[in-house]
């Protein structure tokens, strides 16, 4: 598992690249690691949750007190599994797997 670090999301192509050398199935949620080379990734859908999160930043620039804002939850979250990665591995991802994925890279 890669940890959710920017740090680690700047080396990507890097920690891909190693963990196929190695062959070592990998996990993230960063669906950027996943399109670097990662084998899977399930996490928050970014594009929604930053988008959300302007909505709040508007209402507090507007005067809205953020104390009086309810805390809300990501409500969507994304399987995204790089077949790519998958056959250079050697790993293979069965069917009902392949068909819950938000996206495959292939």
């Amino acid at each position: 598992m890669v940890a959710g670090s920017s740090t680690y999301l700047v080396l990507r192509a890097r920690i891909a690249a190693l963990a196929i050398r190695r062959k070592l199935p990998t996990m993230s949620s960063y669906r950027e690691m996943v399109e670097a080379g990662i084998l899977m990734g399930y996490a928050v859908n970014m594009a929604d949750f930053v988008g959300h999160s302007a909505g709040y930043v508007d209402r507090i620039l507007r005067g809205a007190k953020p104390a009086d804002m309810a805390i809300e939850q990501p409500t969507r979250f994304e399987l995204v599994i790089n077949a790519k990665t998958a056959a250079a591995i050697g790993v293979a991802i069965p069917p009902a797997v392949l068909s819950r994925a938000d996206d495959v890279i292939r």
